[in-house]
């Protein structure tokens, strides 16, 4: 067999991948590339000058924002203290009315309504819709029941946005912040005196007032006031040389946010609409009067004084029967003697004593932040008329105005007005009473609380001076055993920063009430020896400084 040999060839066969660059295909695609990239730089280039435009406009939109934030009826400012604390806040809220001729029915209407609001009277409800006029249901309802409303479809419920005054004091500052009606108009306080500023202005309304300190007062007031079976009390405390008022208060007082219409005459506002006769603080304008019209010193003597003084028939008797005959002038001030006070009014003279009380802002109604002023009562001037004056009897004024006088004479002279509102731009003070009348009668009136009727408010650390006054009140034009007991204090005495008038109304004697005096002693006195100011305000005097001591000796004191 013959083998055939069998050859196998492999035949290498070489692939060669080859790519041909073609130029006008790349130049497509750089082309689309570059294109999209051009959109894409244009679209952010139009997009910044967007924003550009837009933030160039900004401050015009918000200015136009404002502006008819402003004309609308439902704006109003809020006001804070000195503190910036909100005193009053503005929030948005609904009202909802009926107007029954838009009823379709009246049965389906009622239950839905009762459903909502089950507490509110139906028959009441019935009765005002068969009047088939308008009236308001509901006002300040929640969000949930606003809801529930609209879900009905009734067209005769009317919907009303509307703004409500929030007092988060409640009480605290009820006569000075007043209240405003449902049409946005104040009716009241501040909220009545700068009604259109509160309604034009963009920044809250900001007072001289400090919320923490008017609390401390108004507690101590309350305390007192139950005490001392008052019918009612009042405190201003002041700065006596700018004017600013940190507390303004008067009890009884109200819950702002009830906004009840007050009738009842003993809510009056104390402070500045109440006019009064005070009594004795008005021995210390005498005394002034006379030192700055150069009269007397303080050390001037006035000799054989007599216990009882007759003028048109009427006695004029001391208070107290075992004051000497001999004092000087500090001591009638000091232990409060009516007669040499009416010595000392006869050297001053009709004109010149009615000039220098017109001078401190005594007699003509005061220009003051709200519109609730008192005015002082007409003062027939004449001979008897100037003797009862001398010691602060058959006048009249304020307590806001007393505090003004009080800080004129102990602040070197210079005129100041009360103010609430707070102020950037002081106006340059001006002197109308001599700078010596100042301290000769600073220096009296601290040994009025070291040595006189005011012990009980001589607080340790705070060099307080001032003068006690107890009046009786007048009813059906006659004088009846009521009183108003005032003390009007400023502190320090060194260097006068503060005035501080509390006064007291129709107070009693209290059997029970311990009084600790002050003296070091450790002495303690049980029960109200007399219904004068020196056991009643000069005491609350004593307790409110022993509390807001502290924060006015390192928030208000000025250091030069």
């Amino acid at each position: 067999m013959t083998n055939k040999n069998n050859r196998f060839e492999i035949e290498d066969i070489q692939y060669n991948f080859s790519y041909n660059k073609k130029r006008a295909e790349m130049k497509i695609d750089f082309n689309r590339v570059a294109f999209i990239f051009f959109i894409l730089i244009l679209i952010s280039i139009i997009f910044s000058i967007h924003l550009l435009h837009l933030g160039s406009r900004q401050s015009k939109v918000l200015e136009k924002n404002k502006n008819d934030l402003l004309i609308s009826e439902l704006y109003r400012a809020d006001i804070v203290d000195r503190n910036n604390n909100f005193l009053v806040k503005t929030v948005r809220s609904i009202d909802i009315g009926i107007n029954p001729s838009e009823i379709i029915d009246e049965k389906k209407l009622l239950i839905n309504l009762k459903y909502i609001f089950p507490e509110k009277n139906y028959d009441e409800v019935k009765k005002r819709i068969d009047k088939n006029k308008f009236f308001n249901f509901e006002k300040k309802i929640s969000e949930e029941n606003y809801e529930q409303l609209m879900k009905l479809g009734d067209k005769s419920i009317k919907p009303r946005e509307s703004i409500t005054r929030l007092y988060p004091q409640k009480n605290l500052f009820s006569h000075i912040l007043g209240q405003i009606n449902d049409d946005n108009i104040g009716i009241s306080g501040l909220e009545k005196s700068y009604d259109d500023d509160l309604k034009n202005r963009l920044e809250p309304l900001k007072l001289t007032v400090d919320t923490d300190i008017q609390y401390l007062i108004r507690k101590e007031l309350e305390k007192y006031n139950e005490i001392f079976n008052a019918k009612g009390s009042a405190a201003i405390l002041m700065n006596i040389n700018s004017g600013d008022i940190l507390a303004f208060t008067s009890l009884p007082d109200f819950d702002l946010n009830k906004r009840q219409q007050i009738t009842d005459k003993n809510y009056i506002n104390r402070v500045s609409k109440g006019v009064y006769e005070f009594g004795s603080v008005f021995k210390t304008f005498t005394i002034a009067a006379a030192i700055d019209e150069k009269l007397i010193e303080p050390e001037t003597e006035f000799k054989d004084l007599p216990k009882t003084l007759i003028c048109a028939g009427f006695p004029i008797r001391e208070y107290d029967q075992k004051i000497s005959p001999n004092l000087t002038t500090e001591e009638i001030l000091i232990k409060s003697g009516n007669i040499g006070s009416v010595k000392i009014g006869q050297k001053i003279g009709i004109d010149n004593f009615k000039s220098f009380l017109n001078k401190i802002g005594i007699l003509q109604k005061i220009d003051f932040d709200i519109d609730e002023v008192g005015k002082p009562l007409e003062f027939n001037w004449g001979k008897c008329p100037l003797a009862t004056a001398s010691f602060g009897h058959g006048i009249t004024t304020t307590l806001i105005q007393l505090a003004k006088a009080y800080s004129i004479i102990t602040n070197g002279g210079y005129y100041i007005e009360p103010t609430l509102i707070q102020k950037n731009n002081k106006n340059k003070k001006k002197r109308i009473l001599d700078d010596e009348t100042s301290k000769k009668v600073l220096k009296i009136l601290r040994k009025i609380t070291e040595e006189g009727t005011a012990k009980q408010a001589n607080v340790s650390g705070y060099e307080i001076g001032g003068k006690t006054g107890t009046a009786n009140k007048i009813l059906n034009g006659k004088y009846v055993n009521k009183k108003v007991n005032t003390f009007v204090s400023v502190f320090p005495t060194s260097k006068p920063q503060f005035v501080m008038a509390v006064m007291f109304d129709e107070t009693a004697i209290n059997k029970d009430y311990v009084y600790h005096y002050r003296d070091g002693s450790g002495f303690k006195l049980k029960g109200t020896p007399r219904n004068t100011a020196g056991w009643t305000t000069v005491e609350a005097t004593g307790q409110i400084m022993d509390k807001i001591g502290p924060i006015l000796a390192t928030k208000y004191l000025e250091v030069n």
